[in-house]
């Protein structure tokens, strides 16, 4: 390997001569000519001879939840890099859009799970915006490779490089590099402006807020469903197994889905507007007994085994009826109610009602013909590997696991990735002053996020930016440049199937696009239905701390209700550690 020059002046004219097009300008060796220069980024190598570049045109996206259909022509330039003194590689992509189609702007995407990227599917969100847009491997060892593969050099050791590159650094690296890249490519002087985007949901939203907390690298942030506050959502997965290892009782999926089901039906109506889409989840909070489900019928048919395919495996389910039981509503309840020690001190917060309980699935035992405890995998790998530091995928048992072993592993969790992976640092005062904008969304029936933890985040900033003013004025300058949006009926990063007019915001570039580029502040988020009968049609969220309610006429309003915002806040008094 070798630092590359960047032959600047060069290189512009021959873009020029060119005429700038992908036919003549995507090749290895103009891709070459337009790299980074050295100083771009002070202690990285490129690796020249890693360098590819191939044109693709007519290219056709559709069906994606995060923007909408298109047809477009880009070019993909791949190469690796180092860090100098590290025997490491970096593998960073870039699509590049026609030069016809260009509005000078750069797009960087995230991952999800304990990805880092999501493969090439983020991309075409920037490119349909006329936006270059890249992704990193993070030096995992390959774009389809996950953190934890990477995590542990050997039992009982860390690999922190890997984690402070999945936390915040690798994101960053491909965004100065990528910004480079993108000027050179087309040729942009030093005096134009290249407007910088993120955008990414759950382990992505994550990644955009760890470079809010920490650069000013973009001038817009689209971060949705952030698995911020990592020490606790990661233990959280467990939760919903430990509830019903301690209650005794393991609810048939069956009886949990109709528990979740019934509630929507009981929920729906509150908001003023009875459609199948429970937009009030706090009003659920505060005017639902879910005691009175207890003996409504429930009747699933068989379920095959399935291996995976798009998701993860799962075993057969006998077909199921019966009755909704005293044991799985206190079991469910419990869930809603949130992680407590044994104390009775809070430790975590849960989902909202009409979420679904994916946490709590049990399986089925064709031995003894009863269901049982089918631990969350996610929460097992968590504390197996990054907090026990054991190189297995999974807990070998939850036996003897109590709600305070529960709390002591999130107190583990913080001692170990406070600075890293937590991720919920408040003050945003650089990121602001730089004229940086936020957009924050989560789904109010996110059941593998808690919807709680956005809201949480979001107070936290206000409380610690805008100290001694009133909840009022604080909220109004703080809407100036970080807005939050509940998504009525949403799932995690998605629509959902059992609440499928709930409208999703699709567009959410195209709204920040046209915030920091002209000046306009949205005041409700778009959003459009992508399921069922009435798919396509348009409608809007209100920015918190707002709350949506129909009234007698038909019309959404934004209305402030200070019983119904009390419900998503938590003294989490079972740490001595302020919990952002």
């Amino acid at each position: 390997m070798r630092l590359i020059k960047l032959i600047g002046t060069q290189a512009v004219l021959a873009s020029l001569a060119n005429g700038l097009s992908l036919q003549n300008n995507c090749n290895k060796a103009y891709a070459k000519s337009v790299l980074p220069s050295d100083d771009v980024y002070p202690g990285i190598t490129i690796d020249t001879s890693s360098v590819t570049a191939s044109a693709f045109y007519k290219t056709s996206v559709s069906g994606d939840v995060m923007f909408p259909d298109a047809v477009f022509d880009y070019c993909n330039i791949t190469f690796a890099y180092s860090h100098n003194g590290r025997d490491d590689q970096v593998l960073v992509t870039y699509w590049l859009p026609a030069p016809s189609k260009f509005k000078k702007r750069f797009l960087s995407t995230g991952g999800g799970g304990l990805a880092i990227n999501s493969g090439q599917g983020s991309l075409p969100g920037g490119i349909i915006y006329g936006a270059a847009a890249g992704l990193t491997d993070g030096g995992f060892g390959g774009f389809s490779n996950t953190f934890d593969t990477n995590f542990l050099l050997a039992n009982d050791t860390i690999n922190w490089q890997q984690v402070y590159m999945f936390g915040y650094q690798a994101i960053h690296e491909m965004t100065v590099l990528g910004k480079a890249l993108t000027k050179n490519f087309f040729g942009m002087t030093a005096k134009e402006k290249l407007y910088s985007y993120y955008q990414g949901c759950s382990e992505g939203g994550r990644e955009g807020w760890s470079q809010a907390q920490r650069y000013t690298e973009f001038d817009g942030v689209i971060a949705g469903a952030p698995a911020f506050r990592y020490a606790h959502q990661q233990v959280n997965h467990l939760y919903s197994n430990i509830v019903e290892q301690t209650l005794g009782y393991y609810p048939p999926p069956c009886e949990l889905s109709t528990i979740a089901n019934e509630t929507i039906k009981a929920c729906d109506p509150l908001d003023g507007k009875t459609d199948g889409v429970v937009s009030r989840t706090d009003l659920c909070k505060l005017h639902f007994d879910i005691n009175t489900l207890v003996g409504t019928t429930y009747n699933c048919a068989a379920v095959k085994a399935s291996t995976g395919g798009m998701g993860p495996p799962s075993s057969a389910q006998p077909a199921q009826k019966g009755t909704i039981s005293a044991n799985g509503v206190k079991v469910a309840a419990k869930i809603l109610d949130g992680l407590r020690d044994l104390d009775g001190r809070r430790a975590y917060f849960s989902y909202q009602p009409a979420a679904t309980f994916d946490d709590a699935q049990t399986k089925y035992d064709s031995t003894s013909g009863k269901w049982i405890l089918n631990p969350s995998s996610l929460g097992g790998e968590w504390v197996e590997r990054f907090l026990l530091l054991q190189n297995a995928s999974t807990l070998p048992t939850l036996d003897g696991v109590t709600y305070d072993t529960l709390t002591g592993w999130i107190e583990l969790g913080l001692q170990l990735y406070y600075d890293n992976l937590q991720t919920t640092n408040p003050d945003l005062t650089t990121f602001q002053a730089a004229g940086g904008k936020i957009l924050h969304y989560h789904g109010e029936s996110d059941s593998s996020i808690p919807t709680a933890s956005s809201v949480r985040y979001r107070e936290s900033v206000r409380e610690i930016m805008y100290p001694g003013m009133s909840d009022d004025a604080a909220n109004a300058a703080l809407n100036k440049w970080y807005q939050l949006y509940l998504v009525p009926g949403a799932g995690h990063c998605g629509p959902n199937t059992l609440q499928p007019n709930g409208p999703f915001p699709q567009t959410n570039l195209a709204v920040m696009i046209d915030w920091v580029e002209n000046g306009n502040t949205p005041t409700t988020l778009n959003a459009t239905v992508l399921l069922g009968s009435n798919k396509g049609k348009n409608g809007q969220i209100c920015a918190w701390p707002s709350r949506p309610l129909w009234n007698k006429s038909g019309k959404m309003e934004c209305v402030s209700d200070e019983a119904s915002i009390k419900t998503w806040q938590y003294d989490l008094d079972a740490f001595k550690l302020p919990i952002y």
